[in-house]
């Protein structure tokens, strides 16, 4: 019998692994989006300055910017770092606050999978049309958008992630530092 109580912990225990090996995976290559943002500024600045132009940096760079964004929105999530107005939860008391809670989450799922959908949708519609950019770049459309589908779908699932662990009693409410740092 020990082995059959064990097994479902064995299972959260992967799953919560491997959702948070995504949502880390996720922000690593935000980070490495940020590089990428940096990289086509620096080029196009430094290109200015001497001399030459490379076609597409401005619009590169605000494709790597979107493609952060929306990639560091999950383990933004995750780690309690996301704005949040908490002057009605501190107020609503123990079943309010769970109930507002769950309402939230449920919300915000419903609308992270309707995001989800819709910019898949736009992204599948962009490469099947051939859409590319109206920039002197002519990058075809699907390629930047693809981040922004990916980290919807990423976000999507940690809404769910959330929402579950909410509904279980399990959802751990982490909090970013807001302490300042002492000075002695």
């Amino acid at each position: 019998m020990a082995r059959a109580s064990s097994t479902p912990t064995k299972k959260c225990d992967v799953m919560r692994r491997a959702l948070d090996a995504l949502y880390d995976a996720a922000a690593y290559v935000a980070a490495l989006f940020l590089i990428g943002t940096l990289s086509m500024v620096l080029l196009g600045v430094g290109g200015r300055l001497l001399g030459f132009q490379v076609r597409g940096t401005d619009a590169y760079a605000g494709y790597f910017m979107a493609g952060a964004g929306f990639l560091a929105l999950a383990h933004t999530l995750v780690r309690g770092e996301h704005i949040r107005v908490s002057l009605i939860l501190e107020h609503a008391g123990l079943t309010g606050k769970r109930i507002l809670e769950r309402w939230s989450l449920t919300v915000a799922t419903v609308l992270s999978i309707g995001f989800a959908w819709f910019s898949v949708r736009l992204a599948w519609q962009s490469q099947m049309l051939h859409d590319i950019s109206t920039g002197n770049d002519a990058t075809p459309l699907w390629i930047p958008q693809l981040s922004m589908a990916v980290g919807n779908v990423i976000l999507a699932i940690a809404f769910i992630d959330q929402l579950v662990a909410e509904l279980r009693g399990r959802r751990v409410s982490r909090k970013p530092d807001t302490e300042p740092a002492h000075i002695e």
